[in-house]
Order: structure tokens, then C-alpha cells, then sequence
């Protein structure tokens, strides 16, 4: 008998959610410190202990899981170091969903912390991967023509759009401006001054037509999230966010040169089946948290999520619908544009999410949400994964 994976909806439920991001692009720790101030405030949230954990997931190094759980001083059920960039937290969600659901595992751990603005110089990026790879399609077709940054590939994805759909500079950058209006309600965020399309456009060129107020931070930052089985979430301090859906899948590894078609993301697989499972549709969400390290990863998400059709996302996003008063709420923490990034981003989709149905946001609340959906991109618009998040009242 075929496994429908309906079964797992509503079965595992996210219980502590919890960040780091400061103004100034900086923490104060660092690593493994960090890591574990992270996990002692999702398990403070969550009202749990660190003896409850027995499923670690981590993607910082190759045995990221392993060597977390040897300096927390446990030995769990469940491990994975999956690692898909940054959607590897909403892989992870994915997983420990299916775990918690056949009971492999009754408290699962999600972490994440890296200090790029601190540690600046320390050798990274794309260059820094390529080198471990060898002869690789990077390393041949990417490196050699220019490509060794991720703005660089990001600007073919847009170039492409804009050539074959029509695409504006302004329509991406109203992205930006929306994803502002938001950070300036969110006082840990990076940058809080409101812009406006006009500046978006006047800043320099990264690499055309991409310009420096359409691409992401660099900042410090650091989330964890504490998933367990929905009738142990009960119980717990907070109200349960349940998971209601998931997908993954991913086109191409590194390498923009492979990406079967620059103007679409494996959002268009992964969207749909965790909507599937959910049994939402995009007239449910409440609030859309997708990865914004360009604005044209925004453009893409919308469209390949099916909020509109191939081709729309400019007119879609003109009237500024994405911000604060709009339609479709997004990216409601500032984004990876605004408020932080510091290399994977996936980690605050999903604290921001959870936020949100839990009704802890403050000034940029979203009144009576209930549906949230994270959108993870990871790669160089590589691998997605798509969760659905939703209260009681949504299951």
C-alpha cells in the first residue's frame, strides 16, 4: 500500500522558536556558544530540557549533527546533517515532521548560527566552496567567466526574466522598498530607515541589473526551533504551530550554469506538494516567508509558488501588496534584505512564521493569522523546500 503523506499533517508541531539579529550586523558570541544560547532559548520557550532532546539537526560541517550532540552531552534517536544551503532548515522541519510522526524521535532540535560580519576574512563564498570541488561545472563554466560571486548568478536569473517577461528594474525594487516598510517595525533588524524605489535604483550596481538595495546582508545571526509530536505539544508553554505541509526539490547543485531554466525555481515541485498536503490553497496564507537574498528570489518564489502566473511577478508585487496593509504579507521580520542574513536564511523564515501564528510580533502582527508558509532557497537558486505552517484552528 502506497504512503500518502497526509497521513503525517498535523502531526508534529513546532514548540520553541527563537533568534538572534542586532542592528549593528554583530553578536557577541560566536559558534558553539551561540549555537547553544540558541537552543536554551527555543527549549526556555518551549518549556523543555535539554535531557528531553533525542533528534539534533544541524548543517554547519560535514558531521554538524554528530558533533553537536557530542558537546551537548546527549545521545539522540534521530540525527541528520542534511545540508541544501538555505532551505536545509525547512528540509529539516520536513524530516523531523516524518521522525516525530513514526515516532523515531519525541524532541527534535533545529539550529543554526554563523557570524560572517564578525568573523569577516575568514576565507568563504563561492570561491571557497568550488575549491573543494574539484572539476566541477562551477569550477569550469562559472569561475573562469566572472561568476564567483552570487550576485553575478543571481543577475543572469533577472536578466532573463526581464527579457523574457518584461520585468522592470522598478518592479524589483518595490520588493525591496515592501521588505523595508517591514524591517522599520522590527527593532533588531539591520537596516530600519524606510527607502523608497528611488533609492533602490540610485544604489551602485552589484552586478547588473542587479544594484546593491536589491541584494542581501551580510550580518551575524542565529535561530533554533523545537519540533515535537502534536500531543506532547499540547501540553507544553506555548501554543503548538503545526506543521501542515511539506515539500523539497532541488534542479541543479551550485552551478548557474546547470540551472535547467534561469526564469524558474524548484519551488514549482516543492510549492505544490506542500500545499497538496496541507489542503490550502494560496487564498489560506495569511503570511508567505520566502528567502530573499535577491529580490529576484522573491519574484521567482511568488510566481513558482503559484501566487501568480510565470511571468506576473512584477505587475503582482507594483502595488506594494507584500508590505505592511498589503494583500499578501511578506517577509514580515525585514528579510534577508532588511533585517538579517548571515549566509543561510532559511532558519528565520521559519522563526518569523512561528511568531506570527503565535501572535508575538508586535507592531508588524498580522491580525488572526492562522496559515503561514516558509519558502527555503538554497544554492545558487538550487534546492527549495516549502513547509506549511498552521494553528489549531487550521488543522
Amino acid at each position: 500500500m502506497a504512503y500518502d503523506p497526509r497521513q503525517a499533517r498535523g502531526k508534529a508541531a513546532i514548540v520553541g522558536a527563537i533568534d538572534a539579529a542586532s542592528p549593528t550586523g554583530k553578536l557577541d558570541k560566536k559558534g558553539r556558544a551561540l549555537e547553544v544560547q540558541m537552543i536554551k532559548g527555543a527549549l526556555d520557550d518551549a518549556g523543555l530540557k535539554i535531557s528531553d532532546v533525542d533528534g539534533v539537526f544541524a548543517c554547519t560541517g560535514m558531521m554538524a549533527s554528530l558533533e553537536l550532540a557530542e558537546y551537548l552531552g546527549i545521545t539522540p534517536r534521530y540525527t541528520d546533517s542534511t545540508m541544501t544551503g538555505g532551505s536545509s532548515f525547512e528540509v529539516h522541519v520536513e524530516h523531523a515532521m516524518a521522525a516525530l510522526a513514526l515516532g523515531l524521535c519525541e524532541v527534535a532540535v533545529v539550529v543554526y548560527a554563523q557570524t560572517p560580519k564578525s568573523s569577516r576574512g575568514d576565507m568563504g563564498g563561492m570561491a571557497a566552496m568550488a575549491s573543494m570541488m574539484g572539476a566541477s561545472p562551477m569550477a569550469m563554466w562559472d569561475l573562469p567567466y566572472g561568476l564567483g560571486s552570487p550576485a553575478a548568478s543571481y543577475s543572469l536569473s533577472a536578466s532573463r526574466h526581464m527579457e523574457q517577461y518584461g520585468t522592470t528594474s522598478e518592479q524589483l525594487a518595490q520588493i525591496a522598498v515592501s521588505t523595508r516598510e517591514w524591517a522599520c517595525m522590527n527593532p533588531n533588524a539591520r537596516f530600519q530607515d524606510p527607502i523608497k524605489i528611488g533609492d533602490v535604483l540610485a544604489s551602485p550596481w552589484v552586478a547588473e541589473p542587479l544594484h546593491k538595495l536589491d541584494c542581501c546582508l551580510v550580518t551575524d545571526g542565529a535561530g533554533a526551533l523545537i519540533l515535537t509530536n502534536a500531543d506532547r505539544a499540547k501540553d507544553l508553554r506555548k501554543d503548538p504551530v503545526y506543521i501542515l505541509g511539506a515539500g523539497t526539490s532541488h534542479t541543479h547543485a551550485m552551478s548557474i550554469s546547470q540551472m535547467p531554466d534561469l526564469a524558474t525555481t524548484a519551488a514549482a515541485i516543492s510549492g505544490p506538494k506542500a500545499f497538496s498536503m496541507a489542503g490550502i490553497t494560496h487564498s489560506d496564507v495569511d503570511v508567505l516567508m520566502t528567502y530573499d537574498s535577491f529580490t529576484i528570489t522573491t519574484l521567482l518564489a511568488l510566481e513558482d509558488l503559484g501566487f501568480c502566473k510565470k511571468g506576473e511577478g512584477g505587475a503582482f508585487v507594483e502595488d506594494g501588496k507584500l508590505g505592511p496593509g498589503g494583500s499578501l504579507p511578506t517577509n514580515t521580520n525585514g528579510g534577508g534584505l532588511s533585517y538579517t542574513h548571515p549566509g543561510m536564511y532559511g532558519m528565520f523564515l521559519l522563526v518569523e512564521a512561528a511568531r506570527q501564528l503565535r501572535g508575538e510580533c508586535g507592531p508588524r502582527q498580522i491580525p488572526n493569522a492562522k496559515v503561514a508558509v516558509a519558502n527555503g532557497c538554497g544554492g545558487v537558486l538550487s534546492a527549495t523546500s516549502t513547509i506549511v505552517l498552521g494553528t489549531e484552528e487550521a488543522l
